[in-house]
């Protein structure tokens, strides 16, 4: 690809990146329709009370996903910027030395976790009855080594995202998603209705996708960056390090900002609130599946265009993005307008969502997404050090704001615009950060 021209070179990326936004559509509905289906087998298999103590779980899970102190991002970042150059053998060993590095986190992580688990009354932390839920403490310890497990083979998914093809890395997600949702609908027709069995129909079907993906990718397509042990490089670990620190504290943050709604609704209320909050969330989120679909392929495509000094490509990538934010807010208002008829169909009458915490998630839903909109393009540059200051002050303010917002009006509404009010300074500095280096004026922190 390197022999070409910058224009065919352009023209390459705008078409390979249409094809993956094609692809990953087709996916994402696919994985959103298994989403759907999931929420009421669930429901169905535990019952209100457990089903909100399994969403907690799950909650807590995600926070392992940020436990690779930014590896996977990081090596995303590298990994495009040398197949940009065209140097192979650097390449694979930064692939190397990653999932080398990402498995002995894991492993840590979950040596960690477990003994946590082992001195600490969980019941009393996630506030769950013993008399409800048996067997809890085995529950998460089983669940966090599968999902520490998956992990380390998730970084393939980093590795097609960075190479241009997030459609891959997409598919893998859904195929692990489907095997779930057979597993959950074996445990719910048998009647084996108990947190461990649909724990384990979750979490299993994830890890064997990536077991079986692993050697497709790295032995029959793509052999050149396999990863091998004699690669493993200090110098390469050093880099990618350097850069995944600075997407680790933003994913600390966005643990704190996001991840943990699910555990601090159950305590300020009780795990029954947690399912109405998700059911809003999840229903709204389907505007995240959107736009990630369109957006993620403009992370290391950016990447690339800027490694080649192809700034006039990543301007026209913005404008394509204003017009996915026009057409996102038009699709959000109308989701709101018809919310009640599509739980009601969806959930039926288990689950009773106020209008107004559905019309406050929306509005989350949406600065989120814009503030992403500038995100996805800033992270492809690799100019990550003012986002990295704006995240983590948003997270420091954010428990003590919500704790303020609920005792002041006792509603999961005014949780919810707490988290709308933490996310707006990051939207605002996005923007301009984002304008600033498309514009050559960044300097100092903005050029970081």
């Amino acid at each position: 690809m390197d022999s070409l021209s910058p224009k065919s070179i352009s023209s390459e990326r705008s078409e390979r990146l249409a094809r993956n936004v094609m692809w990953s559509f087709g996916i994402k509905l696919w994985s959103a329709a298994i989403q759907f289906l999931l929420v009421p087998l669930t429901l169905g298999c535990l019952g209100e009370y457990t089903n909100g103590v399994w969403l907690t779980i799950s909650s807590m899970l995600l926070w392992i996903d940020n436990m690779d102190i930014g590896l996977g991002n990081g090596m995303r970042n590298r990994l495009a910027a040398y197949l940009a150059h065209g140097r192979l053998l650097r390449a694979r060993a930064l692939v190397s030395s990653t999932f080398a590095m990402v498995a002995a986190i894991m492993a840590v992580t979950f040596l960690v976790i477990a003994a946590a688990i082992a001195l600490t009354d969980t019941y009393r932390l996630f506030n769950v009855s013993p008399q409800i839920v048996e067997g809890f403490p085995s529950v998460l310890v089983a669940t966090v080594l599968l999902v520490c497990s998956t992990f380390v083979f998730k970084l393939l998914g980093n590795f097609y995202m960075a190479i241009q093809l997030p459609a891959a890395s997409n598919l893998l997600v859904t195929l692990g998603q489907t095997l779930a949702l057979v597993a959950t609908a074996v445990v719910y027709f048998l009647g084996g209705h108990s947190l461990m069995y649909v724990a384990l129909a979750n979490t299993v079907p994830p890890l064997l996708v990536y077991l079986a993906a692993y050697p497709y990718t790295f032995v029959a397509r793509y052999p050149q960056l396999r990863p091998t042990a004699r690669l493993v490089s200090l110098s390469e670990a050093k880099g990618v390090v350097s850069m995944g620190l600075k997407f680790f504290v933003m994913q600390v943050s966005a643990i704190v900002l996001f991840m943990s709604a699910n555990l601090l609704i159950s305590n300020l209320f009780s795990p029954a609130m947690v399912t109405p909050y998700t059911v809003a969330y999840r229903y709204l989120s389907l505007m995240f599946m959107v736009f990630a679909v369109v957006a993620t392929p403009f992370w290391s495509a950016t990447t690339d265009a800027y490694e080649r000094g192809d700034l006039r490509w990543v301007g026209y990538a913005s404008a394509k993005l204003n017009l996915l934010m026009v057409a996102i807010l038009v699709a959000i208002v109308a989701m709101v307008a018809i919310a009640p008829w599509v739980y009601r169909l969806w959930v039926g009458s288990k689950v009773s969502v106020p209008m107004a915490m559905t019309i406050a998630m929306a509005v989350y839903v949406y600065i989120v997404i814009l503030s992403q909109r500038y995100s996805y393009l800033i992270n492809g540059i690799g100019k990550l050090r003012l986002q990295l200051v704006v995240t983590a002050m948003a997270a420091l303010l954010f428990i003590p704001l919500a704790f303020l917002a609920v005792r002041l009006v006792h509603s999961p509404v005014a949780f919810i615009a707490a988290m709308c009010i933490v996310n707006l300074p990051g939207l605002v500095i996005n923007y301009l950060q984002f304008n600033k280096l498309i514009h050559h004026t960044a300097t100092g922190i903005w050029n970081q």
